[in-house]
């Protein structure tokens, strides 16, 4: 069996817009070929790729959904292949998308995307943010070719390889009583109010290691935003606890918070890159997957360093 890469095109192009008109009109071409291209994988295949609606489009089946993740992998292949045979010889080039955890992007994408690009100028990186369950199905769609995150939720599907670990800390204001502590426990916070960052896997993370303490907190707030967090601990609403530190330690309103260690024997969270193990994997995602590694043992142990430094200053 052949299957024809520009009906692979046309495949993705009706999945993504949804409809034979829309692809038509996106590829610069009739609408009669879309329809040919569907028709034609539809035969060689054996299965029904689309729900065909009168008047509302195309919906994806099952066997679709499976068809356009390996379609946008193979695609990707295809792109690179071509661009590498007119340049041969020539330093890697060609589209990049690379997902990232929301709360994590901030910290790690911008250094990395231009780190990278001062070594590979010819190879632009697109970013996707997401929470674990979104970075799942970019992965699993091919609309990312890698991710970076935690270690949170994994299944076998996927090829993590880790590139960190971040130990929790606790956030309080520069006013709170233990701000100038060098490490403090958890139990000495059992009766103050809790800030929880509350995302997928992530509440779950930081409420187990209070089970761990065999402390239960008190809630008092909960946020979908890392900033939230220390924002609300800088006006003495409460205390957080966070695995990513900031290196300047102000809010986005100029108010100081205080990052503490944390004396109890707790788990830290591991920064992982991801990838789909039965995806195909181009040269140009092993560079940036390879890349990011020696990115982030710089950036956190920097990181580290410069905390270890603040706190025998005080």
């Amino acid at each position: 069996m052949q299957l024809s890469l520009r009906a692979l095109r046309y495949f993705v192009a009706a999945a993504d817009a949804g409809g034979v008109t829309p692809a038509a009109g996106a590829m610069r071409v009739s609408q009669p070929s879309i329809s040919a291209a569907i028709a034609q994988l539809e035969s060689q295949l054996g299965i029904q790729l689309f729900v065909r609606h009168h008047a509302r489009g195309l919906t994806l089946t099952a066997a679709g959904e499976r068809l356009l993740a390996e379609a946008r992998s193979l695609l990707a292949h295809a792109r690179e292949l071509e661009a590498f045979a007119g340049n041969m010889g020539q330093a890697q080039r060609g589209d990049l998308s690379a997902g990232c955890f929301v709360t994590l992007a901030p910290f790690l994408m911008p250094g990395l995307i231009a780190a990278f690009n001062q070594h590979y100028p010819d190879v632009r990186i697109q970013t996707e943010e997401g929470n674990q369950a979104e970075l799942f199905e970019q992965l699993r769609s091919g609309r990312c070719e890698l991710a970076f995150s935690y270690a949170y939720g994994l299944t076998e599907e996927f090829e993590a390889t880790v590139l960190a670990e971040l130990a929790p800390q606790v956030i309080v204001s520069k006013q709170h009583a233990l701000a100038t502590r060098r490490s403090v426990r958890l139990h000495e916070l059992e009766n103050e109010p809790l800030i929880l960052l509350d995302l997928p896997h992530t509440r779950e993370y930081f409420q187990s290691l209070f089970q761990r303490a065999n402390i239960k907190p008190r809630i008092a707030q909960r946020t979908r935003s890392y900033e939230m967090v220390r924002a609300l601990a800088a006006h003495g609403l409460g205390f957080g606890v966070l695995n990513a530190i900031p290196r300047m330690p102000y809010t986005y309103e100029g108010q100081a918070v205080v990052a503490i260690p944390i004396a109890d024997d707790l788990p830290g969270v591991q920064v992982v890159c991801l990838r789909l193990k039965r995806a195909l994997t181009r040269p140009a995602v092993n560079l940036l997957a390879d890349f990011a590694q020696d990115h982030v043992a710089k950036l956190w142990r920097a990181t580290a360093s410069r905390n270890t430094r603040r706190l025998k200053k005080k």
